[in-house]
């Protein structure tokens, strides 16, 4: 990995620390662009192996926690 390229603890670092000083948490900030490219590094050395998505589905410096999608409606419900 090159010396410059953003990790995915690189990118939580930035996000708690924009998030406790109350900095931009908005989808154009830059906690949000500093996860992306965290998340785009990681993906980019997964290429080939198993992808293990550590952490997948949390925003932690949001409060926002993800899981399974349950859009389509529910499955054997009248």
């Amino acid at each position: 990995m090159p010396r410059n390229q953003m990790t995915k603890p690189d990118s939580s670092r930035i996000q708690s620390s924009q998030a406790k000083g109350g900095g931009n948490m908005s989808s154009s900030g830059f906690a949000s662009r500093a996860q992306s490219a965290g998340d785009r590094a990681s993906n980019t050395s997964s290429v080939g192996g198993s992808n293990s998505n550590q952490g997948a589905g949390s925003n932690t410096a949001s409060g926002v926690r993800g899981g399974a999608s349950t859009q389509g409606g529910s499955k054997g419900q009248k």
